[in-house]
């Protein structure tokens, strides 16, 4: 493997294949996918290519209306093309990785390996993306290149969501193939990499099914419904909202099943017994009840007299004849309460005798002990499987990490009076003197392996804020926010609110951090490492002001936070914004204004005020334009009713980014070069960003005045608007929002093509916040979104 991958492909077009096409795609790289050629075809279309090629072409159409979207914008299609397996494998001599996704069966496998060692050229990577079958077995009777440039890359579905490669090598696996195939995961894929052992279903699969099966014969011996189980296995223990029966919804029962199968046809003994699937699943499957994909598995949505009310299974009788149940204890009561995975998993396994805290501890306790059996079995040190949990089931304490919640000796000795054998290797550790399986010093992470503490390795890339406030402290902070320093005389402001909402705390912070970097530093980084980089203002904190009619203070508030956004825009030292997730409302409007972005790719931007009956009130409409007018090549003519109207639009309508890509295509951010390949090295390159500007002697944008399209221009948006209100897109309300929109853009009631000052655009976008969250309507709108956490159309 000479240097990075340009060109790869993909042996298999189905919903995995087609899937990991499409990611590679959207990180630029040209795929090959290929599927076999149909069987059905006439004399005629023997001989047409295109209808040889149909299986993998509608595979690849199929990318466009699938639900999240395999792609992060429709330019990733272009780099995918397609072919079949009779007329294409002499193709894979010119591509550098080859992964195969055929189906589940060994001998159909190393067919296809046969082929591909024929025409790949010496050198190039193939690799397998299955989920159980033997690595080592499907490599017998290939030449030595290939053996030494073949191993698993098991990605988890879907490939663009989920963060979790395990990479398995064989014995004959060049330990430098495999370094380079990691780092390349990591720093190109974006993905978080675990070494895995050639053991049925690898780490997460093998872990997180028997913990599944553990769970379901826990609610059978323990009669709980589907439910209850749900309501205390997700969040509250730092599982995913689907929890477990929803998550078997999600997956789809047949595909449990088959990875179960693969286990228990592997094992033996009392392992062999948790893999073997409780008949009731076994009927559903026989019965189609599969889940979301046939429309019904542990629950069903059934329409009511008030709407559609979701039902649960009855595991007895394969009927869903009650309501989905939540199981209330006071152990319960108290985890909500507890801040953090880890406090609310103690607060339930600590509560004996409690329906709910019983329930967690007995699927705890076998997921632990089994996790410690398999270390060195299936991977080399515990942080594998930890990661291996979190990365692909999305949990957000490993089996290992919700040991060190319970407190190791404590959960040992509880095991043991229960009759339960625990490894000798946690026992021995306990007995040496060490008390937990991870801890934190000078800013490092280190965890237990063969007698002592080793530091855990990562990526250079990868800046940890938490550990390295751990180590050094911070510089400033207030209840919203904190400033950081992170090396190299850059600074990093981190929002700390709720969801990372704008407060007048947080706007103090920003100018405090602007003081304190043009002092004393190279330059300010805007980011977190939280859920979300800015779900935007405190809308709650707005409508109690509003609804006050403290529209003095509202006032107050609306002008420092543009003036802190000017601050931003005009800082002497640069400035560089590194949104990921949420980045709506105010979080955009802090984006904007910014010397630089520096985006994970997952990135959701948009200005989408006017879902709670208001327009952006932080200068995000001036700002946007400005963007949108500076973005047009320079010295060509450009219509400048056509960039209003386009920021109209997505401004009217709260049009948000699907990707970081999109984002780019919509004018929220700069360009492709500001996207991360991996979030998690996004404030590492973000830093860059600013030591680059810095270095190239950053000068502050000045002041300039803004073109507009004045009353005209005004005339022609609201015409959009009322257009959209006939076709019954729009409300009423709807066009009191539009029209104070379409002033602000136009620059209020003058001439177009008049120049006005940034601080005009302000003061008229501040005037129509103002009127707007006065109405009734507006404040209708807030209270909605603040209860149900979706718009109001009214």
């Amino acid at each position: 493997m000479n240097g990075r991958i340009k060109r790869a492909a993909v042996l298999g077009s189905g919903v995995m294949g087609a899937g990991i096409a499409a990611h590679l795609a959207n990180l630029g790289i040209s795929t090959l996918m290929l599927d076999i050629v149909p069987k059905d075809l006439s004399d005629d279309e023997k001989q047409d290519p295109r209808a040889r090629n149909k299986i993998a072409a509608e595979n690849k159409k199929k990318l466009l209306k699938q639900n999240p979207s395999p792609i992060t914008t429709k330019k990733s299609l272009d780099l995918i093309s397609v072919g079949n397996f009779e007329d294409n494998m002499k193709d894979l001599k010119d591509v550098d990785w080859i992964i195969e996704v055929v189906v589940e069966n060994l001998e159909i496998k190393q067919k296809v390996y046969a082929q591909v060692d024929e025409h790949r050229s010496e050198g190039s990577i193939v690799s397998s993306n299955t989920s159980g079958i033997s690595i080592e077995a499907m490599a017998e009777g290939r030449s030595e290149d290939f053996k030494k440039h073949f191993l698993g890359t098991h990605f988890f579905n879907p490939p663009r969501y989920l963060k979790l490669l395990e990479v398995i090598p064989t014995k004959d696996t060049d330990p430098e193939v495999l370094e380079n195939m990691k780092r390349f995961s990591e720093d190109v894929l974006g993905k978080g990499v675990v070494e895995a052992k050639d053991t049925p279903n690898f780490i997460a699969n093998r872990i997180g099914t028997y913990g599944l099966l553990v769970t379901v014969q826990e609610m059978l011996k323990g009669g709980y419904s589907v439910g209850e189980v749900d309501s205390v296995t997700g969040p509250m223990i730092g599982r995913p909202k689907s929890a477990t029966f929803r998550t078997l919804d999600v997956v789809g029962l047949d595909t449990f099943i088959h990875v179960a199968k693969n286990v228990y046809d592997k094992v033996e003994g009392e392992e062999q017994k948790v893999f073997d699937v409780p008949d009731f699943m076994k009927q559903m499957n026989e019965k189609g009840m599969l889940g979301a994909k046939s429309g019904k598995g542990f629950y069903q949505k059934q329409k009511g007299e008030k709407g559609s009310v979701i039902y649960e299974l009855n595991p007895e009788t394969l009927e869903y004849d009650q309501e989905q149940q939540k199981l209330k204890t006071q152990a319960s009561g108290a985890a909500k309460q507890e801040k953090g995975p880890k406090r609310k998993l103690k607060a339930l396994v600590s509560a004996k005798g409690d329906r709910a805290g019983d329930l967690v501890w007995n699927i705890s306790k076998p997921t632990l002990i089994y996790s410690a059996e398999l270390l060195g079995d299936i991977a080399d040190d515990l942080t594998q499987i930890d990661d291996a949990m979190k990365w692909g089931f999305g949990w957000e304490i490993g089996p290992f990490e919700m040991w060190d919640a319970i407190g190791v000796e404590k959960a040992v000795k509880r095991m043991q009076e229960e009759g339960s054998e625990v490894p000798a290797w946690v026992t021995d550790m306990l007995d040496k003197g060490f008390e937990t399986f991870y801890k934190r010093e000078n800013g490092k992470l280190y965890f237990y392996h063969n007698g002592e503490y080793v530091e855990k390795k990562v990526n250079e890339k990868e800046i940890n804020l938490k550990l390295h406030k751990d180590a050094n402290g911070v510089i400033k902070k207030n209840s919203g926010a904190s400033l950081i320093d992170i090396g190299d005389d850059v600074a990093l402001l981190e929002f700390t609110s709720p969801n990372n909402s704008i407060g007048l705390d947080v706007i103090q912070m920003i100018n405090q951090s602007l003081e304190e970097v043009n002092n004393n530093y190279r330059g300010l980084v805007i980011g977190n490492q939280d859920k979300n980089f800015c779900v935007g203002a405190n809308l709650a904190m707005i409508l109690m002001e509003a609804q006050e009619f403290n529209f003095f203070e509202i006032d107050i508030v609306i002008k420092q936070f543009q003036q802190a956004m000017q601050n931003i825009k005009f800082n002497e030292k640069p400035v560089v914004a590194a949104p990921y997730g949420m980045t709506l409302g105010g979080g955009t409007e802090i984006v904007l204004p910014t010397a630089a972005q520096q985006a994970s790719p997952e990135t959701y931007m948009g200005l989408v005020e006017a879902g709670v009956g208001l327009i952006p009130g932080g200068g995000g409409n001036k700002e946007f334009y400005i963007n949108q007018l500076n973005g047009l090549p320079e010295g060509v003519d450009f219509d400048l009713q056509k960039v209003a109207n386009d920021v109209f639009e997505k401004i009217a309508t709260g049009k948000v980014s699907t990707s970081a890509a999109e984002a780019v295509e919509h004018g929220f951010l700069n360009g492709p070069e500001s996207i991360s390949l991996n979030g998690d090295h996004q404030i590492y390159d973000a830093k860059n960003q600013v030591l680059a500007l810095d270095k190239g002697g950053y000068q502050a944008p000045k002041h300039e005045k803004v073109p507009v399209v004045g009353e005209a221009g005004y005339a022609t948006m609201v015409l959009g608007a009322k257009q959209m209100q006939l076709s019954g897109y729009a409300s009423e309300h709807d066009i009191k929002i539009a029209k104070k929109l379409a002033n602000v853009l136009a620059g209020g009631q003058i001439k177009s093509g008049t120049k006005v000052e940034e601080q005009y655009l302000l003061d008229l976008e501040r005037e129509a916040f103002l009127s707007l969250v006065g109405e009734q309507k507006t404040q209708e709108r807030m209270i909605h979104m603040l209860q149900k956490g979706k718009p109001l159309r009214n």
